[in-house]
């Protein structure tokens, strides 16, 4: 790949992140928070775009980008309002935007009309205020200033002196010095003068070039670095300089103007839009902007962007070296260490780096789940206005951080759970109001971390789940017996059933009964579960649970008769050894063990799989307690705990089949294959003849081996 195909990837992964924080800053804007900060960064991810797109040609990309970020710009001034009517148009305008990009990433050609509708009702909103204004100078000058003498000039003290040279192929580049004066001005009181010496004669101007630079005096209590952000865009188009009032140099020397020529403050508008853009040259003052030591070390970079597959492949090395150093560590202590104590040490100190470079590594992946939340708030809005209800969408934890891998595979599941919570959930306006309900109603999207898992939750106040309705439709279509009797939950599990719906009639949004199956498969692919809880007339919350990472978890080893399992450490609560007197059996064959007055469910892990040689009295072995998510706390009958183990995550799924209880596989450092416990499908099973866990055990360690 040559470096400019490598510029192009580039320019594309970033624009995902500014299209996915202009998704999120419209939202913002559609719900009321109007203010500056919001407005400023949806201006530059547009504005963002847009300059990238300049530079490869992109000029569809260019020509909406810059007709969108002219509305942002009023905005912006308060030559326009943020209404419902222009929040929507914008929201429109996004949307074209992404799939310009998209086009141009895919090279994908789309008709020559496209957007245009939304580009005229842009330029209508430029176009049709009362008093249309041309572009303003950069900022109101002194009558002193304008006409001080030509000459050096001294700088107020205290004041930032910037001196800010434009390269020749600006303006194709798709950018405007008078936005930077703009932005300039937010930081603090601005003096600006022009400097026309480098403007030739009339015949010999070139339209599409700038010949004007600029010294501008800013009075701010922002540091440099808020400074260099405003011309972060320009810096490579641009000769700049920033001397601060601690700096030595107290003047700035400014050309006379040239002869007939009329000082301003203001930026010719950029030329024709969507002009070819060719490779950036240098800046004709010379190459690289000037930026002094102190300049530099502001704008040092401070991250780098890597590719998927090579932080994957890295986590793999660094799990299979993990493996190898536990089965070394495994062959040592089978020797005497005492005849070999420096090699006892270093083993150590290896596995205390191992762990440290495991946990480094692990950490690049993860993600603030805010990339996936930002996308919602659209939905609602989208989704309320095609039912004609009022939804507020409330979001808590966006900084949760989980790995990127479940990031990607969440976004669906949350998508059809927030729009099966607005259809089946939230009742119409005059529904709630009847209720005694305001008429908006109110969902609730949060993340949080809990026991080493991520826990999202789905919360709305509507009417619940109508229990009479679902069991009478499972019936009609045979997924329950006639005669059936279920619990509350297991009614509340039906919605997840294939096919299943409650709705009246078939819509664009639901009726189909494809949707909440396809939550639950894919949740449960990721190692995770879905639990329900629902109250008739006042709402329901559903509980989404998945592991923080797909690589690697700290763990108990167990051992049950012959086998070995893997219960990861977050779960559990104690272990002890009951006394007799403290077991008792219930007359529908479950099992329980008294402690501290409360009484818990034992699950024998020998009988749900099968080990003939496990342990069966629970006086006689140990009883680990563990919470489960949604069935209170358990207490898992093994033989014996034989220590804490970081262990590599091998998915089942790939290799063999989904299993209950069971949520992934691992390799020991004895070489063999150990199943990793899921105590909430542990919590669901019966040790029931014919359940095909029991013969499935070992064709599971003979895939997982494979």
């Amino acid at each position: 790949m040559d470096d400019f195909s490598r510029f192009k990837v580039t320019f594309f992964e970033e624009c995902v992140e500014q299209l996915s924080e202009l998704e999120s800053n419209l939202a913002r804007l559609d719900a009321g928070e109007s203010d500056s900060e919001t407005l400023n960064a949806i201006f530059r991810a547009v504005h963002s775009i847009k300059a990238g797109a300049g530079a490869f040609k992109f000029t569809a990309l260019v020509t909406f980008a810059h007709c969108f970020e002219t509305v942002l710009d009023h905005l912006r001034d308060a030559r326009l309002a943020p209404s419902p009517e222009v929040t929507s148009l914008l929201l429109r305008a996004g949307d074209v935007l992404a799939d310009l990009v998209d086009a141009a990433k895919t090279e994908t050609p789309l008709p020559a009309d496209y957007g245009r509708d939304t580009a005229q009702e842009l330029e209508a909103l430029i176009t049709g205020e009362d008093k249309p204004r041309a572009a303003e100078p950069a900022a109101p000058r002194p009558a002193a200033a304008a006409a001080a003498p030509a000459g050096p000039r001294t700088a107020r003290e205290g004041a930032t002196k910037i001196r800010f040279v434009p390269g020749a192929a600006l303006y194709r580049h798709a950018n405007e010095p008078l936005l930077l004066v703009r932005e300039l001005k937010t930081l603090g009181r601005l003096t600006t003068r022009i400097d026309l010496s480098r403007l030739p004669s009339l015949d010999a101007l070139d339209p599409e070039e700038a010949y004007f630079a600029w010294d501008f005096e800013l009075e701010t209590s922002a540091g440099r670095n808020a400074v260099m952000d405003v011309f972060e865009f320009v810096v490579d188009d641009c000769e700049l300089t920033i001397d601060e009032p601690a700096s030595a140099v107290t003047a700035v020397a400014v050309p006379a103007p040239a002869s007939g020529a009329t000082p301003a403050a203001a930026a010719p508008e950029p030329p024709a839009r969507g002009a070819p853009a060719p490779a950036k040259p240098k800046a004709a003052t010379g190459g690289r902007p000037e930026v002094r030591p102190d300049a530099a070390s502001a704008a040092r970079t401070t991250s780098i962007r890597v590719d998927l597959d090579r932080v994957d492949r890295l986590v793999d090395t660094v799990g299979e070296l993990v493996i190898t150093q536990s089965m070394v560590a495994q062959r040592m202590s089978d020797i005497a260490e005492a005849s070999h104590p420096m090699i006892a040490q270093g083993l150590e100190a290896l596995g205390m780096y191992m762990r440290e470079l495991q946990e480094s590594v692990m950490a690049i992946r993860m993600q603030p789940v805010k990339s996936v939340f930002a996308r919602m708030p659209r939905i609602v809005r989208d989704v309320s206005a095609k039912l004609g209800k009022q939804v507020r969408l409330v979001t808590n934890g966006e900084n949760t951080e989980v790995d990127k891998t479940v990031i990607e595979e969440i976004a669906d599941p949350l998508t059809h759970m927030i729009r099966n919570s607005m259809d089946h959930g939230i009742e119409t306006p005059a529904e709630r109001l009847a209720a005694g309900k305001p008429a908006e109603g109110t969902i609730h999207l949060s993340a949080s971390h809990r026991g080493g898992r991520i826990v999202i939750a789905v919360e709305d106040d509507g009417r619940g789940i109508n229990r009479d309705k679902v069991l009478r439709l499972a019936k009609e279509r045979g997924l329950v017996a006639p005669t059936a009797q279920l619990s509350d939950e297991e009614i509340d599990n039906l919605i997840f059933a294939a096919g299943f719906s409650t709705a009246d009639a078939v819509t664009d949004i639901s009726g189909r009964g494809v949707g909440m199956d396809v939550v639950r498969r894919n949740i449960q692919a990721l190692g995770g579960r879905v639990t329900i809880q629902s109250t008739p007339g006042k709402g329901s919350r559903f509980t989404l649970t998945l592991p923080l990472t797909l690589a690697v978890l700290d763990g108990m080893v167990l051992s049950v008769g012959s086998e070995r399992y893997i219960l990861p450490i977050n779960s559990i609560v104690e272990s002890l050894r009951p006394r007799p007197q403290d077991l008792h059996h219930l007359p529908n064959g479950e099992n329980v063990v008294s402690i501290r007055g409360d009484y818990v469910r034992l699950v024998h892990l020998g009988s749900i799989f099968g080990v003939d040689d496990a342990i069966t009295d629970p006086a006689s072995g140990l009883v680990v307690l563990v919470d489960t998510e949604d069935r209170g706390r358990i207490g898992l009958v093994i033989d014996e705990l034989l220590g804490q183990q970081q262990v590599v995550i091998k998915s089942l799924e790939e290799n063999y089949d989904q299993i209950e209880g069971i949520s992934a596989a691992t390799i020991l450092g004895n070489g063999r294959v150990a199943l990793i416990l899921d105590v909430d499908g542990l919590a669901r099973m019966r040790p029931l003849a014919g359940n095909p866990v029991l013969a499935s055990g070992g064709a599971v360690r003979e895939q997982a081996a494979a």
